[in-house]
Parts: structure tokens; sequence; C-alpha cells
């Protein structure tokens, strides 16, 4: 079972819809019990990243996210869900995230022609040519956000390029973040859940 953590900042009925069409079985849930048990876990987001923060924490769930991580159970963040994954955000100040992969979450720079946010389709070019998440190459997946994470090469899968290079796909061992929505992204983005799938159900999260 996929538990989908409920903090309410999350647009999760997409992303059910998305999980049910593939036949994967998922819980919308905040019972720490239920996360901790769960095949994996996945964790949405919209909206602003302190205000995510404050609310995992109102629930006793930032604790329980960082444990899901530490055991080797496979995470997915989507979209202010990655961003969370990083260690700090500048967004409305300097705020501490979930620490489970090195970086920091940043604005977008203005860039001519390029609004802020970014909001809609972009190419991803895929950095790790041996990663499951490769089928991402050439393909156009939905993006709003901002803000986006600034961290090593090591941790990035795949990337777009909106005035600066922005990570799409990152992954940290068993944890993964995609800064699109898979759930909005169309055959790819349900091709990019079907392949997590598989990585949870072989346990193998290595990039080759």
């Amino acid at each position: 079972m996929f538990a989908i953590v409920d903090y309410d900042t999350g647009n999760t009925l997409n992303l059910k819809k998305a999980l049910n069409y593939l036949n994967i079985e998922n819980k919308l849930t905040s019972n720490s019990a239920e996360i901790l048990a769960a095949d994996a876990v996945i964790l949405p987001g919209v909206g602003a990243f302190k205000a995510a923060m404050n609310e995992l924490d109102k629930r006793g769930l930032v604790q329980v996210v960082k444990e899901v991580a530490d055991k080797g159970t496979p995470m997915l963040g989507i979209c202010l869900g990655m961003q969370l994954l990083f260690e700090t955000s500048s967004e409305y100040g300097l705020n501490p995230g979930l620490g489970l992969i090195p970086g920091k979450v940043e604005q977008i720079p203005e860039n001519g022609d390029l609004k802020v946010p970014q909001m809609g389709w972009n190419e991803n070019e895929v950095q790790q040519k041996d990663s499951p998440f490769a089928l991402a190459e050439g393909n156009y997946t939905y993006f709003v956000h901002s803000y986006y994470a600034n961290c090593d090469p090591h941790y990035i899968v795949a990337s777009v390029d909106y005035g600066v290079q922005i990570p799409s796909i990152v992954q940290n061992e068993n944890v993964v973040g995609m800064q699109f929505h898979p759930e909005k992204s169309g055959e790819v983005g349900l091709q990019l859940l079907q392949k997590f799938q598989e990585m949870v159900k072989t346990n193998d999260f290595s990039r080759n």
C-alpha cells in the first residue's frame, strides 16, 4: 500500500486518480502507524515551504517522514513535496526542511521573457542515463513553481531549462523527488509513477 501523506497542502485528488488508474493501492492518511507501515510513501504539496513544514510539524509527521526515509522505505516527493526533502528553503526567510537530500531551495531568478512562477510544460533532459527514470528524456512534464532545488549534480536525475537548470527529478537512494506533477503530465507522468512502483516492488533504487 502507498501512503499519501495528508497534511492539507496537496492537491491529492488527481494523484489518487492516477494511482487508482495504475491499480496502485493507496490511502490518504495522516496516521503515523499507517505511514510507517506503508510499502511506499508519497509526500505531495502545493503552496509555501514554511507553511507546509508547519503543517507537518503540527501533525507530528516531521519525525515520522524522516523515520520512513531512514529505514529505507521508498519515498516520493511531488512538487512542493520534493522541495521539502531538502535541507533549507529561502522562501519567506530561511526555513529548515526535512534534510533527506543535501541542498537548498531557492527562488527561480527572473530572466527576460521567462515568467516566475514557471507554469506549464517543459522538456526534461536526463542527467543520469542509467536511472530507471531515464524514460523522461525528451518528454514534457507539467510544472507550477517559483522555487527550485539547488543541489549537487550527483542527486539530479533529470532537469529542465528555465533560464537556469532546474532539477526535475532528484534521487538520494530510496528518496525520490519530482518537481513537476506526474499526475498532471499525461502518459509520461503515469509511466514515471509506474516506474516508481516497479522500484518499490523490487526494492531496487540503484541507478543501473
